[in-house]
């Protein structure tokens, strides 16, 4: 016999009354597994995934694509994945009552949209002096918990949704497995987030000295190479020397920096941006980099062929936005942010996703020393779909970007830093990339803005992705 339940509109935020079906991201009886996205869902503000939070099937769906619907309308019957007959499936309906969605600073909402059918709290028994919510001693009563075994996490110790949850879990404790190696050891005795620095950053490990024990190479003995090696280029002009007086001498801005000057401000008050955060693994990447052989191309290289491979997957990432008019555009145009002395010049590689690592790494190099030298055509900068823009070189960790009009969206890169992650349930401890990215609301939506970060990740992570050219 099938477990029926209610699927329900959801309430995110404490503003929320209603929200639009824009679309069925599944078919009624096709069955789905546990974090399949059903269904994408707009409000005033934010345009939301609800994914599955079980595996099961919809035996049948009431609400209809581009209607509104109150929070806690029945949207859909949701099936564990059994059968269920047309009479008991129309009797859930009949007695559907929506859960009431007044305010409560004191109760718990649970952030899904699958509701349990209503329990009768009367049959399960609360010890004396526990304080626990109506959704959390719902929630116990189903899944049998006992409420005395239970530490509360909220005011006073009360017992939320979560704290339920938690109990019902069987306790794995993380298993440490140290470091995940990313380049085998050298002739030169270095600590390992030395060499992933120095490979990160292209440094040769032989040319630093070492002030560890017995010469060994450490974080801070390469962070000085590199300041030493190559001193940060400004994207904005230097402070200037006080005269005698102590007042500060005057400069005028350079025309391409009255230009920039203008066409951001332009770009802040004119264009609502949103951000979408996410953070990425790059071990894979840079292991993958370091085992490439001849000339290897830069990880800035990798981010422009996985930006390109992911707009393709989202188009409506890859766009240009003209007044009332968004253009779409069936071939990734990626402009890179290339810091000059002059200011901040992004040249463009056009046709992104159809050129290979080795092209985009060589025509991203003509094109840096162009716009360093002062070179760069007009069509060689004036366009694009979209832009990367990316300071890991100079040890940010994150940032985001202004977007460059008339483009839709821009990605900011941070430095890759060891963090720990969750690897099929070992903690390992990997360089991370912080990618932010900008997005006009006008013409982008965040559900778009999320696949195309999913798409990103997925290529920065599966490297191998990004060599099919």
């Amino acid at each position: 016999m099938a477990k029926l339940k209610a699927f329900t509109m959801p309430k995110w935020g404490i503003e929320m009354a209603e929200g639009t079906i824009a679309e069925w991201m599944v078919a009624e009886n096709a069955p789905f597994a546990r974090g399949t996205v059903l269904t994408l869902i707009e409000t005033d503000k934010i345009t939301n995934e609800v994914e599955a939070e079980a595996e099961g099937r919809f035996v049948r769906i009431i609400a209809k694509a581009g209607e509104t619907y109150a929070v806690g309308a029945l949207l859909a019957v949701l099936s564990d994945g059994g059968e269920a007959t047309a009479a008991e499936i129309d009797a859930l309906i009949a007695g559907f009552r929506p859960s009431d969605t007044s305010f409560d600073p004191e109760a718990d909402t649970p952030v899904s949209a699958v509701n349990a059918d209503p329990v009768p709290v009367a049959a399960i028994a609360v010890p004396e002096g526990i304080a626990i919510s109506p959704v959390a001693l719902a929630s116990a009563q189903e899944l049998g918990i006992d409420l005395a075994q239970v530490s509360g996490s909220g005011r006073n110790g009360r017992i939320s949704l979560q704290d339920v949850h938690q109990a019902a879990r069987t306790p794995q404790p993380p298993v440490l497995v140290g470091a995940f190696p990313l380049l085998p050891e050298g002739p030169v005795m270095a600590t390992p987030v030395a060499r992933r620095l120095a490979a990160l950053h292209e440094l040769d490990l032989g040319k630093v000295t070492g002030t560890g024990p017995r010469g060994r190479v450490r974080k801070s003995d390469v962070m000085a190479a590199i300041a030493n090696a190559a001193p940060a280029p400004q994207l904005i002009a230097a402070p200037v020397a006080s005269t005698a007086s102590g007042a500060p001498e005057i400069v005028p801005m350079s025309s391409m920096r009255r230009t920039i000057a203008r066409r951001l401000t332009q770009s802040k008050q004119e264009i609502p941006h949103f951000y979408v955060r996410r953070r990425v693994r790059a071990d894979r990447l840079l292991a993958h980099r370091a085992a490439s052989i001849g000339e290897k191309p830069s990880v800035n290289d990798y981010l422009i062929r996985a930006c390109a491979l992911a707009l393709l997957e989202v188009p409506a990432v890859n766009i240009q936005v003209h007044g009332t008019d968004i253009h779409q555009f069936h071939q990734a145009d990626i402009a890179v942010a290339v810091a000059t002395d002059r200011g901040l010049v992004t040249p463009i590689v056009f046709g992104a996703d159809n050129l290979g690592l080795g092209t985009i790494a060589a025509t991203m190099k003509e094109l840096a020393q162009k716009a360093r030298s002062g070179k760069l055509r007009p069509e060689e900068f004036a366009g694009g779909s979209f832009s990367l823009s990316n300071l890991g070189g100079f040890g940010v960790e994150q940032f985001d970007a202004i977007i460059n009009p008339p483009q839709g969206a821009i990605l900011a890169v941070g430095t890759a830093r060891p963090e720990p992650i969750d690897d099929d349930g070992a903690i390992r401890i990997v360089p991370v990339l912080h990618l932010s990215l900008s997005c006009d609301h006008r013409a982008i939506d965040g559900a778009d803005a999320g696949r195309f970060m999913a798409a990103l990740a997925r290529l920065i992570e599966q490297p191998a992705l990004l060599t099919g050219n």
